[in-house]
């Protein structure tokens, strides 16, 4: 028979103490001196006292145990003891720099599929960049630009240069995620952009936008802001905007002219169309009005017949130096006389932007203008007649700390703010024009 100890009302083996026992000699055998602790009785009071401390403790979470299997909650559940999320925390909720990515957070849709959707303006990416006469890349830029605008969210979309949030307008906004256009086969990839184009255009709105007295057919049409791709997807787009619309006035924010007749080596139909010719293609075709207009010109031609042809093509130019001998109001004043009330279309190559601000583009030209002269002339063209807009040739393999998708998702933004707005922004600050605005340079 094993020896026992009568401990309290319990019987306890000495065979079930020697753990315990073990445990606690460990524990005081150094502060004991050199005793030989099992051999003394004193000791081993001290051992038992100190095993029955050990052993009631694991009765106790025994019990515990018992006790949350009868409630019928499994080993290991911290439910007992930990309050769910909901209860905790309250809903689930993205933060700026986390949740899956849309425009400025936007609710997203499959907009292509979704006949039954409604919208206002809908973000539209177009990730197709072989076209390109340089660099490739800007197949990667709505994504870089969507990304870039993580900060810009609908509770946090006022600023005061134009006085208003635009998330907050009322209209409804959506982002329409990406046109699966093919990187193989540019003439169907071309086809794809217009088709999906065409699909957008010719949903219904939920609100009126003002493009009503524009278009043939006297409806309401959304606004679509497409996020390049290079700018050969411009081309496509003015296609649908005609069959809408009729011709269109295009303002082209670019350091290069974009109407050259074609590239050497070309050699058939499709090859003329590049991120270089497409206006001159879309003039061709009659697609645009003759109240077209440059801004921020800088390249390198071929000659002044590259000049005369522009404006054969229907384009006036304001140069990137113009900028600095007229100022910001002149330049405005020129843009807005010349495309008048007519549908306007308004394109904008991040190139345009000095590459030391901007560098993530495939055909970089030095000597641009700053990101903030580009949007002090954007906020000066609010309320002229937009059916579009767009930010194209952003390849963000050559950015830097992803400073040209933030200056990207800037831009959309004020693209947004200058669809709803019907007259220049004050800003909140002293204006003297007729225009309501002055030179801040």
């Amino acid at each position: 028979m094993p020896h026992v100890i009568s401990l309290s009302r319990r019987r306890i083996t000495l065979s079930s103490l020697l753990p315990a026992i073990k445990c606690t000699s460990r524990t005081l055998g150094p502060k004991l001196g050199g005793l030989k602790m099992l051999r003394t009785l004193p000791v081993f009071a001290l051992l038992v006292v100190g095993a029955r401390a050990h052993l009631g403790e694991q009765e106790h979470l025994r019990i515990e145990l018992d006790e949350l299997v009868k409630q019928g909650t499994p080993i290991g559940s911290d439910s007992v003891k930990s309050p769910r999320w909901l209860e905790k925390y309250g809903p689930q909720f993205d933060q700026t720099f986390s949740g899956p990515l849309s425009f400025s957070h936007l609710p997203y849709h499959t907009c292509l599929e979704q006949e039954a959707l409604d919208y206002d303006i809908a973000v539209i990416g177009m990730p197709f960049d072989t076209a390109v006469t340089y660099r490739t890349g800007a197949r990667f830029g709505p994504y870089a630009i969507r990304s870039g605008s993580r900060r810009q969210m609908g509770s946090r979309g006022y600023t005061m240069a134009w006085g208003m949030n635009p998330y907050e307008s009322g209209l409804k906004i959506v982002d329409c995620g990406d046109i699966p256009v093919s990187p193989f086969d540019n003439a169907l990839a071309i086809d794809q952009m217009e088709v999906a184009y065409n699909t957008l255009i010719g949903r219904p709105t939920t609100h009126l936008t003002g493009t009503q007295p524009l278009g043939k057919d006297g409806a309401e049409h959304p606004r679509i802001i497409s996020l390049g791709g290079d700018h050969t997807i411009v081309l496509p787009i003015l296609r649908s905007l005609y069959k809408t619309y009729g011709p269109i006035t295009v303002i082209h924010f670019d350091a290069h002219l974009d109407t050259w007749p074609a590239y050497v080596g070309t050699t058939s139909p499709q090859s003329r169309v590049t991120h270089g010719t497409f206006f001159y293609l879309a003039q061709e075709e009659g697609l645009m009005s003759n109240h077209s207009i440059h801004a921020g010109i800088r390249c390198k031609m071929n000659g002044a017949e590259d000049l005369e042809n522009d404006a054969a093509v229907g384009f006036k130019v304001v140069a990137t130096d113009d900028l600095d001998d007229l100022g910001v109001p002149e330049v405005v004043k020129r843009i807005r006389d010349r495309v008048g009330d007519s549908p306007v279309y308004l394109s904008l190559d991040i190139d345009v932007i000095d590459p030391g601000l901007a560098p993530a583009t495939g055909t970089p030209e030095a000597g641009g203008w700053t990101t903030r002269e580009v949007k002090r002339i954007l906020r000066g063209l609010a309320g002229l007649n937009f059916v579009g807009a767009d930010v194209v040739e952003v390849a963000p393999a050559y950015d830097h700390a992803e400073i040209t998708g933030i200056a990207a998702a800037d831009i959309v933004h004020d693209f947004l703010s200058m669809m709803m707005e019907k007259t220049v922004p004050k800003g909140g600050y002293p204006y003297a024009t007729p225009l309501h605005i002055v030179d801040e340079l």
